[in-house]
């Protein structure tokens, strides 16, 4: 059935659904924005408001993650102010949280994700209480509020059982979280199964903050040459993404692993990448960061 055809079965705007919502599940974003586009104009040709915030929503979603989010919050705060369908309000309402993680306001990240979360355990779909707790978890963890956001995470990650790329990314935040409460094992076994669950569902994208993470973690216990490699890849991945934050994480981390590793020439290299890149206003970072703990200067989920 074509996709310019206006006003036939809802049949139409299934398949666009379906198939935006895969290409967000493995990370190909630019491509679920296009289908969503189309879907948007199939909507508003139709004339059913709640479809019309439903992909409002999606191409939202996508561009908060694409770094273009400010322009969204006007529209997402008019459907949760609606109030007209409860989905679409817990969607509105994770969305704004999303925003505001990443632009590392998390009190207003918080307050938006208990919202989205209320809804979600009002409507009762086990798949949407975990999307809800698992955002409700990483505005804690921006609080630093750690043991509360592993409460969120284990809730979110025991409702989707099945191999996914979700329950990827959450057993990538529990496997953070655990990481940070020194239950290093923990860690360990949730973010390789983590990564094991996106290479299998090819979700590129994804990997970057499980190998960062892995790399962290590598380096609390000391196993140096594993903490290269995961930051070599994670590096690699977040330049081909065109992941800014990721990038500059995996030059500190791989600054820190060289420095600890005893080799302070290639350490200084990165650092200096990193300061030419990103801080040229900066000549001293360099030094700086050879001659403290860079571990404890960075978040790698905030």
């Amino acid at each position: 059935m074509s996709e310019s055809i206006q006003g036939e079965s809802p049949e139409v705007f299934e398949d666009f659904r379906e198939r935006w919502q895969r290409s967000i599940e493995v990370g190909r974003l630019e491509e679920a924005e296009e289908i969503i586009q189309r879907a948007l104009a199939w909507a508003q040709g139709d004339g059913d408001l709640r479809r019309i915030d439903s992909v409002v929503c999606a191409l939202a979603a996508v561009a908060i993650h694409l770094g273009r989010g400010d322009a969204e919050l006007p529209r997402l705060r008019e459907i949760l102010l609606r109030n007209g369908d409860p989905g679409n309000c817990r969607l509105a309402a994770n969305n704004i949280s999303i925003h505001y993680q990443f632009v590392r306001n998390f009190k207003k990240s918080l307050f938006y994700a208990r919202i989205a979360c209320d809804r979600a355990l009002q409507l009762g779909r086990a798949d949407w209480i975990a999307y809800s707790r698992n955002q409700l978890g990483n505005a804690l963890l921006g609080e630093s509020f750690i043991d509360q956001a592993c409460r969120e995470y284990e809730e979110a990650v025991a409702l989707i059982p099945a191999p996914s790329v979700w329950r990827a990314r959450i057993l990538n935040n529990l496997g953070y979280c655990r990481v940070l409460q020194k239950r290093f094992a923990e860690g360990y076994s949730c973010l390789y199964e983590s990564l094991r669950l996106l290479r299998r569902f090819s979700a590129e994208r994804y990997q970057v903050l499980p190998r960062l993470d892995l790399c962290f973690a590598h380096l609390e216990t000391g196993r140096y040459e594993h903490a290269r490699r995961q930051g070599v890849a994670a590096f690699a991945l977040a330049e081909k993404m065109g992941d800014v934050d990721a990038t500059k994480n995996a030059l500190y981390l791989l600054g820190e692993t060289a420095n600890l590793s005893g080799d302070v020439q290639r350490a200084s290299g990165y650092f200096t990448r990193l300061q030419r890149d990103y801080f040229p206003e900066s000549p001293y970072l360099p030094g700086f960061l050879l001659a403290v703990d860079v571990r404890k200067l960075v978040n790698l989920h905030a």
